[in-house]
């Protein structure tokens, strides 16, 4: 072999090692710098809640300061692609949502990612998804409602904050596991879910399903009925309201809010062993647990093999109801 060919031979091999090592040294120092966590809806929004509640302890753990980004549009879409394109050295991250990681990916089939196109790092909460009626309403429990709904087909009413939202896929799974086709009550959307409740209370609609933040305060001054919640246990809120499984209607657990950290794809190993470390100590940090309940959430801290599973089963579900409903997002 030529003496040149012999150099860059051992050039490459050299360079390879260093690289390595490189990598190895880049893990062992992390985070040397501080990170970003990437909220793709708006400022106030549960996204950006949930990720300022993550970022304010984060710095107790890895001794570095988080930094916030809102980058809003398509639904979270685009900051949710900013992620995906990100360097995977555990400086970018994402603050996942329900919509922008399961419903978007499960309806609009020109989306520019997968639901399993990130790097899972952990569930951090739930946020409670509630039905209920007005309180004078004559469904006096969730089992009532389903009742009315099977002997007047196609005439009571529900109201949503849109086609396609979460506000309508738990009544539609309703339908399909009970069989009463997706037309059994009519869905009137509004512009958003505080529209839609204000619907509920005054009469404009018989029920309405929602996450709880927007009907919290309806239930507890007892202005509206809570029928269910999707959560795994009650609400510490709304302690008279059943869950699903206890209401008898265990399939629409699947139904639920929730936020996750997310990061690029193909993040090292050890990057994901360290989040899931740090992640289990903010679920008992008392500063987190109280930031999160205020804001209506439930700390739910899940492992990123956990938080895999849970993320399909939710793309699943909400696939098969698309495909059921025939909604496709555009």
């Amino acid at each position: 072999m030529k003496s040149s060919s012999v150099s860059r031979a051992v050039t490459f091999v050299v360079g390879g090692i260093l690289a390595v090592i490189a990598g190895v040294v880049a893990a062992q120092q992390y985070p040397a710098r501080p990170l970003l966590i990437v909220a793709p809806f708006s400022a106030g929004g549960d996204s950006d809640l949930a990720a300022r509640n993550l970022g304010a302890v984060i710095p107790k753990y890895l001794k570095q300061n988080v930094v916030v980004m809102n980058k809003v549009g398509a639904s979270g879409a685009i900051g949710s692609e900013q992620v995906k394109n990100a360097a995977p050295d555990g400086y970018t991250l994402l603050l996942a949502r329900v919509g922008s990681q399961a419903t978007l990916p499960a309806l609009k089939p020109d989306l520019g990612y997968k639901w399993n196109d990130f790097t899972f790092l952990g569930i951090l909460e739930l946020n409670p998804y509630v039905c209920a009626v007005v309180a004078d309403s004559p469904y006096r429990s969730f089992g009532d409602l389903v009742e009315g709904i099977r002997k007047n087909p196609g005439k009571l009413k529900y109201s949503t904050a849109g086609v396609g939202t979460i506000h309508e896929m738990g009544p539609q799974l309703l339908f399909d596991v009970q069989k009463l086709g997706k037309e059994a009550a009519i869905q009137i959307p509004y512009k958003g879910g505080g529209e839609a409740a204000t619907a509920v209370l005054g009469k404009h609609v018989d029920f309405g399903c929602s996450n709880l933040g927007t009907v919290l305060g309806f239930i507890k001054s007892r202005q509206m009925r809570g029928l269910l919640t999707t959560t795994p246990e009650r609400y510490k809120e709304i302690p008279d309201v059943p869950t699903a499984k206890e209401a008898g209607y265990p399939a629409l657990e699947r139904i639920i809010g929730w936020s996750a950290l997310y990061g690029p794809p193909k993040m090292d190993r050890k990057l994901v062993a360290l989040w899931g470390d740090t992640l289990q100590k903010v679920g008992a940090d008392p500063q987190w647990v109280a930031a999160t309940e205020k804001i209506g959430s439930m700390p739910h801290i899940k492992s990123p093999e956990d938080t895999a599973k849970f993320v399909q089963e939710q793309y699943e579900t909400y696939y098969r109801l698309g495909k059921t409903l025939d909604i496709v997002l555009k």
